[in-house]
């Protein structure tokens, strides 16, 4: 059986571009992506970078009410900036406007994560070579620590939290929002309700990029589990395999239920795409150098990175999926085999608008055909 195909968009800026011109093409490329049969439509949670996507819940009301029938929702909220509650309600107050089509995607914030490697940093893996497992690229892993200990990046989170905030565990927050969603919730022995929020449909999507907290939660509460193959490649599969060994059947599932992401970019020719694909390195390594994406840039415009700098994006590079649509999708359809994954989700960046268009209609063409 052939993966489901959905789409992940970040509302990316681009040179010369507003916010609100990036948000006017979101709203175009879901309509689109309605038309051409992707399944859902997430927009990312991001913070003070050329991005537009940083409210979620407020973009994916704008989206829902463009659309009629594709799935819409977030991948995903960071819960360190938030409450259980604050996301339940939001989300459910979403679902009373839109039943059944809203996807309430959760994941680890930036701040809890740099917490964790504070205390207790791990120890050195041995170093892991770039490797192919039946056709799908590992690649040697960046030390994403590196990037949360970048000044400007812990100065920015420092903002997202009312000061002296103390985030929650990942998993004691999912597992409030399961019992605010089922009407179970408890504050120190007194019944909390959440409404809107109670006896909705709704269901959490978990997102992680390793072996780590975040696949074990979703395995153990039976939720669906996203693995982030497009961020942290290197451990995307892991992630998996992770996820299935601590799978538990729930409520929510019987049984696992995986989707993994993809960074990907078609044309109608491959020297095309990979003229359009220029740019992509630069805007990269301003994430994970600079703390916060760039608008992105031209293709026409951009010089090479160095080869100090190109180390920083290599695994990015290695594992984004350029080229014809049929190239593209053949290199998805061996993800989709390798990881067992119900569904993929692809997220497209390109500096015109018309070529992200382009890329995300090609693509649908040849998976289904």
């Amino acid at each position: 059986m052939t993966a489901a195909l959905s789409v992940l968009d970040l509302a990316p800026i681009s040179a010369g571009d507003t916010a609100a011109g990036a948000l006017r093409k979101t709203v175009d490329l879901a309509q689109h992506a309605e038309r051409w049969g992707y399944r859902r439509y997430w927009v990312a949670e991001h913070h003070y970078a050329a991005v537009a996507s940083a409210s979620p819940a407020v973009l994916i009301g704008q989206l829902a009410a463009a659309t009629t029938t594709i799935q819409v929702g977030a991948a995903a909220v960071q819960l360190g900036h938030t409450t259980a509650i604050a996301v339940v309600e939001s989300f459910a107050t979403l679902d009373a406007f839109h039943p059944g089509r809203i996807d309430l995607g959760v994941g680890r914030s930036g701040q809890r994560r740099a917490e964790a490697i504070r205390q207790a940093p791990r120890p050195p893996r041995p170093p892991r070579a770039r490797h192919e497992v039946d056709g799908v690229v590992v690649p040697a892993p960046f030390d994403l620590s590196v990037q949360l200990r970048n000044p400007r990046l812990k100065a920015m989170l420092g903002t997202l939290q009312q000061p002296e905030a103390v985030t929650p565990d990942f998993g004691d927050q999912v597992a409030d929002i399961l019992a605010l969603l089922n009407g179970t919730y408890q504050v120190d022995g007194f019944a909390a309700h959440a409404s809107p929020g109670a006896g909705t449909a709704l269901r959490p999507w978990v997102f992680g990029t390793s072996r780590g907290q975040s696949a074990r939660v979703a395995g153990s509460l039976g939720l669906p589990f996203v693995a982030a193959y497009h961020i942290v490649p290197a451990t995307a599969l892991e992630a998996v395999e992770a996820y299935r060994n601590a799978f538990r059947p729930s409520q929510v599932l019987a049984e696992p239920y995986v989707v993994v992401s993809a960074d990907v970019l078609a044309a109608d020719d491959s020297a095309r795409a990979h003229r359009l694909a220029r740019g992509f390195d630069h805007w990269v390594y301003s994430i994970r150098a600079g703390g916060g994406a760039i608008p992105y840039p031209d293709p026409d415009t951009v010089g090479p990175l160095t080869d100090e700098q190109l180390a920083v994006v290599a695994d990015r590079l290695d594992t984004r999926f350029v080229g014809s649509a049929d190239e593209v999708a053949e290199r998805l359809a061996a993800l989709a085999r390798v990881t067992g994954a119900d569904e993929l989700v692809i997220t497209s960046v390109a500096f015109d608008h018309a070529d992200r268009l382009r890329s995300h209609e090609l693509i649908a063409t040849a998976w289904a055909s």
